[in-house]
């Protein structure tokens, strides 16, 4: 898919045909790489297809978004620059998604921690230490915001970078324990959401959060997890991504932990220590540097307007790219393109952890 940045109206229609019924994220790519458009895809879905295909209705779509927009979210569509690269290469990453927070930590490299629910109090001293270790070594901490482990991962990297996907609208708060972690997320960290606002979490969503959790991640950590949960249902998602997969071992007495030790015998890395993952990908500041959005795609054009604005807010002090598209006004992608474009002239300079500094 040709990676360009959507106008107001195009990202509307691909989120009109996203939402409609019987269009999975397959369908979607097919429908785009035919048509070329969202637009021109609606209107041969009823040519296409023997039965009547319920398109999702555009005012509907409309109310999305300026629901969205209210709450300080935004949307992000698969062919632009902004949307996650490595969501992008993972089997069926969701044609748009929500996004509330720091957007920037997206760019960082991520690591996914997920297990039980019910996780002991060992499993929580474990994740904590983890994700604070992995945080402090520049890895962004990726999980489902769920109870047990998921929370335990997310407290521990909310100062590092903590990137939370829940399974239903971006502004739904589930469980509602975790109204103040959630809320804490959308300001310090970044929440995602494939579905709109306003939608409850169902059953049936949680294996596409589950899909997108380990589409985001360079590796899927499970921590304590049953033979039947959906931790293992995101290291499987993981696997057929092509990402490395760590399982913390636990005792063979104890229900939490034979799906880790399952999954160490079947092959998954056995993790003891932060170091385990470090050892396996790398440096997080090279492989920031080596995955930079900046330096691998090219985003249209901003407007004079745009540009002007970006290069008055850099300076020599270092800024992070969410702060800046916050102060700027604009699309992420406008920013972008403004950001290739100077440090293509030798004005800006990149930074570890995505921050940008102004050179002359």
């Amino acid at each position: 898919m040709k990676l360009r940045a959507l106008s107001d109206q195009e990202r509307l229609s691909w989120h009109r045909l996203a939402q409609s019924e019987s269009i999975g994220a397959a369908t979607f790519q097919k429908l785009i790489e035919r048509f070329d458009t969202a637009d021109e895809a609606i209107a041969a879905l009823p040519d296409l297809s023997r039965r009547k295909v319920s398109l999702y209705d555009a005012a509907r779509a409309e109310a999305d978004f300026a629901r969205a927009s209210q709450y300080g979210a935004f949307y992000l569509a698969l062919c632009e620059p902004s949307y996650p690269e490595l969501l992008r290469q993972s089997p069926g990453p969701p044609p748009l998604i929500c996004v509330k927070g720091r957007i920037g930590l997206l760019e960082k490299p991520s690591v996914a921690i997920v297990g039980a629910r019910n996780a002991s109090a060992v499993g929580m001293r474990f994740t904590r230490t983890l994700s604070s270790e992995l945080g402090g070594a520049g890895f962004s901490i990726v999980s489902g915001l769920a109870r047990g482990i998921d929370r335990a991962a997310h407290d521990a990297s909310l100062s590092t970078g903590t990137i939370a996907v829940v399974a239903g609208g971006i502004d739904h708060i589930y469980p509602p324990e975790n109204a103040s972690l959630h809320d804490a997320i959308g300001e310090q960290g970044l929440l995602v959401a494939e579905m709109p606002l306003g939608t409850a979490p169902k059953a049936e969503y949680f294996p596409r959060r589950n899909r997108v959790i380990a589409g985001l991640s360079l590796a899927t950590i499970v921590v304590e997890a049953a033979l039947r949960s959906g931790s293992l249902s995101t290291a499987r998602l993981a696997n057929e991504a092509g990402r490395d997969v760590f399982a913390v071992p636990g005792s063979p007495l104890d229900p939490r932990c034979e799906g880790t030790n399952g999954l160490i015998k079947d092959g998954a890395h056995m993790l003891m220590r932060a170091a385990d993952v470090i050892n396996v990908l790398g440096s997080a500041q090279v492989l920031s540097i080596s995955a930079s959005p900046l330096m691998a795609m090219s985003p249209a054009p901003a407007s004079d307007d745009v540009k002007r604005r970006v290069l008055e807010l850099l300076s020599p002090t270092p800024i992070d790219l969410d702060d800046l598209v916050r102060e700027a006004g604009a699309a992420p992608d406008q920013v972008l393109a403004v950001i290739m474009e100077l440090e293509i002239a030798g004005q800006v300079q990149r930074l570890a952890g995505g921050r940008i500094a102004r050179l002359s």
